[in-house]
């Protein structure tokens, strides 16, 4: 298969992984923002390019596979939860999230996928979070990270963001902030409206 072809853009290259039975409302919040910008270049993939289904039951045909995928053109690498990672079965990503942590270019991850940054060590020295930390040790045996843990939605440091399952609100709302998609202000506006109903002009 045709290797993707390195863009040349100042926008944000967001890529999102897609796997069967991913968690789709832990991304909900945060599709429709980065696809309306003109700031951000928004991409599915999925490990062999082919349609996928939800954990809510829609059928998804990703842009490219993972073969396809040039990390150069990668900005943020985006990790939903599913059952998928709890199982361990997914491995094919492994090179992928390690080139793009050795050049420290955004991950994010949420619910299920933050045991794959704890099993895999890139949790063991930046802040972070998951659905418990009991959960995290219990999921990723490897992981060394617990004087990191905290318990909060929504963490970030360096270039990890991390978020507890519940929190797919704050966990746009982190990446909104980490690409500068729009002002402090608007982001928090923009927050305020989804997590409480509240708009202030």
């Amino acid at each position: 298969m045709n290797q993707e072809k390195r863009e040349y853009t100042d926008t944000e290259n967001v890529y999102i992984f897609l796997f069967d039975g991913f968690s789709d409302w832990e991304i909900a919040y945060i599709t429709p923002e980065l696809k309306k910008s003109k700031k951000t270049v928004l991409k599915f993939f999925t490990i062999d390019g082919l349609e996928i289904i939800s954990a809510g039951g829609l059928k998804i045909t990703p842009d490219l596979s993972i073969e396809q995928l040039n990390p150069d053109n990668v900005s943020v690498l985006i990790l939903p939860g599913g059952v998928a990672w709890e199982k361990k079965s997914i491995k094919e990503i492994d090179k992928l999230v390690e080139t793009l942590n050795s050049e420290t270019k955004t991950i994010a991850a949420i619910c299920g996928a933050t045991t794959y940054l704890g099993q895999n060590g890139y949790l063991d020295k930046v802040k972070h979070t998951s659905n418990a930390l009991d959960y995290l040790k219990y999921i990723a045996p490897n992981y060394k990270g617990e004087k990191y843990y905290q318990s909060d939605f929504s963490v970030t440091d360096k270039n990890i963001i991390t978020a507890n399952g519940t929190a797919p609100i704050e966990f746009a709302r982190e990446i909104f902030r980490i690409i500068n998609l729009h002002s402090k202000n608007e982001i928090e506006k923009w927050f305020q409206l989804f997590k409480s109903g509240i708009w202030n002009e």
